[in-house]
């Protein structure tokens, strides 16, 4: 398959205002996804289009509409959104084609687009690199005549319709009633969605990260932060907190006692939940090579699977269609509940822990620690230009590393897709052992990357 040149694990991503977050490149993916998903025949076409609430969404965004209107393709605006929200209402309008401007979880000095299919899913590689090709050629290239321009709208109740579709995953015999709940939505795109829907459901709810103004996106708070999160429920002595990340497609919570709880726990919580109710489906969980042996225990203790994939929630969603699961994701806490959306959704995955509480009369503490992890450490190797892992050293050190493991432990070192960092995560039962072999190949990457 053809390199990709554009789109990474998720989408394009980079600082803006420098190559490729550029308003050029933002007109050219604008110009060449419309003219890629314009079929020939003579009814008008849609893309939906959503961001987060970062100040460079205001110069995106408007290249976006240009490229798309410039080929013929009608646009509705979002406004801020959830990503999961777009690809909600990309099915729900009948668009071709959903966009999300966002950079995630990162600073607020970068930014994103990410493309969903009619169907609400990421797009293929086959699709990117089809987009990609498109993008290469002149700007005059595929224009439409004057009569033929696409007409732009937007769509003010955009963010009452999410609402609406979340409050539904939440099962209507149970209410949020009497609990008192932290929702940290990281200054990001479900500011305004993630508070209203608690509330809607019942909850007393404390709202933090709440107040945006173009560059405190992630700042000090959310998933990535969660510390003021955790702090807040224990002053307010919160049954719960929930801190979702930019765009609200993950989450992490705290318990009432302020101790956080990561994606591996919250799908455990949910599949052994579920599997009791006989609604998990395809005989367990999909993650990725970066969730704990742990989880992977305690799913075959109960009889199920865990099958892993290699990082990003679209290979976990890949993987769950083509299984028939419907609970997969990410350590880092995005939760793909297929039977409600197409992917990792922060709000929607709160509101079923939230399920799990109130049907088993507990309290955040007691469901928390679904399973004793193994011993695991991280740690991330931040680099300037050069492929530090084709260096003979480094790949040396990893080739030692995974001989001391041993089948005793797992070991994976990878470039990330989004950030000019080499991750490193190893894990075992022999916690020195393990801490011993990341410090040492974090070293190498170092001393190459320099």
């Amino acid at each position: 398959m053809s390199k990709r040149a554009f789109f990474g694990t998720d989408g394009i991503r980079g600082e803006a205002n420098r190559h490729p977050m550029t308003a050029e490149v933002a007109l050219r993916v604008g110009m060449a996804a419309g003219r890629v998903f314009m079929s020939q025949d003579e009814r008008r076409h849609l893309v939906v289009i959503g961001k987060d609430t970062r100040l460079s969404g205001y110069m995106i965004e408007p290249a976006l509409v240009a490229g798309f209107t410039s080929v013929g393709m009608d646009v509705r605006l979002l406004g801020p959104m959830p990503t999961p929200g777009v690809a909600m209402m990309t099915r729900s309008m009948r668009a071709d084609l959903g966009v999300m401007i966002s950079a995630s979880h990162n600073v607020f000095s970068d930014n994103g687009i990410k493309l969903f299919g009619p169907d609400g899913f990421k797009l293929s590689d086959a699709r990117e690199i089809e987009i990609e090709a498109l993008m290469a050629g002149g700007l005059d290239e595929g224009l439409t005549g004057p009569s033929q321009l696409g007409r732009v709208a937007r769509i003010d109740d955009s963010q009452a319709r999410y609402v609406e579709i979340a409050k539904a995953t939440f099962p209507r015999k149970l209410s949020l009633a009497g609990l008192r709940v932290v929702i940290d939505c990281a200054n990001g795109a479900a500011y305004k969605v993630a508070p209203l829907a608690l509330s809607e459901l019942g909850a007393e709810v404390l709202p933090l990260g709440v107040e945006p103004n173009g560059f405190n996106i992630n700042q000090d708070c959310g998933s990535t932060a969660p510390q003021a999160m955790a702090r807040m429920v224990k002053h307010y002595r919160a049954d719960l907190g929930i801190a979702l990340d930019g765009d609200a497609d993950r989450l992490v919570i705290s318990d009432e006692r302020g101790q956080i709880v990561d994606g591996d726990q919250i799908m455990a919580l949910i599949a052994d939940h579920w599997a009791r109710q006989g609604r998990l489906t395809g005989g367990g969980v999909v993650a990725t090579v970066m969730s704990n042996l742990g989880l992977e225990r305690f799913l075959q203790a109960r009889g199920l699977t865990l099958e892993r994939t290699p990082v990003g929630d679209r290979s976990v969603m890949v993987r769950m269609r083509e299984g028939g699961f419907n609970l997969g994701g990410e350590q880092s806490g995005h939760i793909i509940l297929s039977d409600f959306s197409t992917t990792g959704d922060g709000l929607i995955a709160a509101l079923q822990v939230l399920a799990c509480l109130r049907e088993s009369g507990k309290p955040m503490s007691a469901l928390a620690r679904q399973f004793e992890p193994a011993p695991q450490k991280l740690e991330n190797v931040r680099f300037v230009g050069g492929k530090p892992l084709e260096s003979e050293q480094v790949q040396g050190v990893i080739a030692q590393a995974e001989q001391r493991l041993n089948g005793a432990g797992r070991l994976v070192v990878r470039a990330s897709g989004t950030e000019p960092l080499i991750r490193i995560m190893a894990e075992g039962d022999d916690e020195k052992l393990v801490s011993q072999v990341v410090r040492e190949i974090a070293a190498a990457v170092k001393k190459a990357a320099a």
